[in-house]
Order: C-alpha cells, then structure tokens, then sequence
C-alpha cells in the first residue's frame, strides 16, 4: 500500500482553478517532491492532504485514511511545516515544542527519540524566544515541532526558502536520517540542488501535474523552464561586441 494516494483532485477558489484533476502516488518511505512556480497549487494540495481544506472533487488518501471521512486519524499520522515560519515567535524554544506536543496528546519526553538528533542542535537554547532565533535555527525548531509526536508522513512546503546555504544542506541532510526511520517525506522547493535530493519528482503548473518521474528526467524534459537562456548583460554584450570587431582586424 502506498503512503499517499492522489486520485481526480481539483480545488477552486471563485474562478480560479488551484487544481485541476490531479492524481499521484507516494510510496511508502520515499522523498518526494512537488516543484513548480508561485501559484501552481503546491500549497492548496498540502492543506487538502493535511486536512486543513476539502477538495471540490476527487479522493485523496494518506497512510490508507481518507482525508474527507477520516481527518482525526490523519492528523495524528502526519507532520505539516508551512513555508512560511508559523511558530509562536513570543515563546521559547522549549514552550513551542511543549505546545505542539501537547496538540497531539503526548510530550516532549515521549517524543524526545523522534526529534533528537534535530532538536539536540537547538537545544542550548531552549529558553530564547522563537522570535530571536535565527533562520536556520527556526527551520530546526518547526520541524521539531512537526515530529515530536512521531509522525510517519511528513510534508514540507518550502522549507528552506530564505535560510542560508548551509542550513539549507543541513535540513536535507537531516531529511536523509528521518529517510531511513521510514518516514514518507513530501516536499516542495524552489532549489534545483534539492530537487535533485528526491527519489520522484511531480512538476505542478497552473494546477496540472505535467510530469512524475525522476529529478533527472523532470529537470531535463522541462528545461527551457527550470534551467532557461542565461540573459545577456549590457557589460557582456558590450564585451561580445568588442571582440567581434578585434576578430576583424
């Protein structure tokens, strides 16, 4: 059985169609990654997955539960980190991690194995308001949040936009170690580099899937659009000039 099951899903807000009959499957265990530009629908399919939003048509399901019928069982099975940084900012680090646990019924304690190697990092500073923490540190802390109760799906969306390169290699590389417990990860990115950290890639565009398969053959198959024409500068332009006219004399 699949850990994800996307069947005819179409969500649209007035006259604006965010999904249009999208299906795909995630295995169980895998890194899977949704990519494509602003205003694709990448956010509107997590909230349907996550049970946050109701899809106008199709079926969706998630560790085998129905994301309509079944949105209590599905919540205590998945981890969401949003895009953007949605932490209590005027808590401490170890208040927000309480407060999450707290959500879904058990405590920082119990869920201390889940969240260790990642929380050990931020865990010096477990008294500092959430809002003072850096980028890369906020980034260690959400996702602490959304493992501390053990879930076997998680989804990221946009993580690491903003965070600096370092942080960004260290959170796939922590995804790598959460890989191997069997979590099914889905994530969507803007950066090609971890795009390329995926096993399958669906490339979402105006709120069709256009393609599933390997980074390699997605980045490769659509290139004109994630790798287009560099664009000339004035200055390389004006040097291209130059030495068209010295390869004259």
């Amino acid at each position: 059985m699949n850990a994800i099951e996307v069947s005819h899903i179409s969500k649209s807000y007035g006259r604006v169609k965010a999904l249009q009959d999208v299906s795909f499957s995630v295995g169980k265990g895998e890194v899977f990654g949704i990519i494509g530009p602003d205003g694709a629908g990448k956010t509107s399919l997590y909230r349907i997955l996550c049970t946050l939003l109701l899809p106008d048509e199709g079926m969706a399901s998630v560790d085998g539960f129905d994301v309509v019928g079944q949105m209590k069982d599905i919540r205590r099975r998945v981890g969401y980190m949003p895009g953007k940084f949605s932490l209590y900012q005027d808590l401490t680090v170890e208040e927000n991690l309480k407060f999450f646990a707290t959500l879904f019924g058990t405590t920082v304690e119990e869920g201390y194995d889940s969240i260790r190697a990642i929380y050990s990092q931020i865990e010096r500073f477990r008294d500092r308001k959430a809002g003072a923490l850096s980028g890369g540190m906020k980034q260690k802390l959400a996702l602490s949040c959304a493992l501390v109760h053990s879930p076997s799906v998680l989804f990221l969306d946009e993580p690491t936009t903003g965070v600096d390169p370092v942080s960004r290699k260290e959170f796939w590389e922590m995804l790598g170690t959460l890989k191997e417990r069997g979590i099914t990860i889905v994530a969507s990115t803007p950066y090609l580099d971890e795009v390329r950290c995926c096993d399958r890639v669906a490339f979402l565009d105006q709120g069709q899937v256009r393609g599933i398969d390997t980074p390699e053959v997605i980045l490769d198959r659509f290139a004109d659009i994630f790798t287009p024409p560099a664009i000339l500068s004035p200055l390389t332009s004006h040097l291209k000039s130059l030495s068209s006219r010295w390869s004259i004399w």
